[in-house]
């Protein structure tokens, strides 16, 4: 039996689909190296999500108008959960080349 993981409706699409457009961008072939660099110069783990949006680093990296935190305030909590894991997700995608020479950033400790 496989694990097949819950469908949990969106309840605040439009804000979602914006934040989720953002880190979509910034995982983006041409942006995902000036991501990493980005939260390595501002002392980042990768892996903390609110301390990325906090620190606005959607935002300088992209360079769209987006406004990570105000979406992020206005997403109910289990939408909250659902970007998060996106973000998680997208994070894992990256190339192993990228990863292991970010190797500090992606650590647990």
């Amino acid at each position: 039996m496989a694990f097949e993981q819950a469908t949990i409706r969106v309840e605040k699409e439009k804000e979602f689909e914006e934040l989720k457009s953002a880190v979509s961008s910034a995982f983006s072939t041409q942006n995902v190296e000036k991501f990493l660099k980005r939260i390595d110069r501002e002392g980042l783990r990768v892996r903390d999500w609110d301390a990325v949006v906090a620190r606005k680093v959607l935002e300088k990296v992209t360079e769209a108008p987006v406004k990570a935190q105000t979406l992020h305030d206005a997403l109910t909590v289990s939408d909250q959960a659902q970007i998060r894991e996106f973000y998680l997700s997208r994070l894992e995608e990256v190339d192993h080349k990228l990863r292991t020479k970010y190797q500090k950033i992606y650590r647990y400790y």
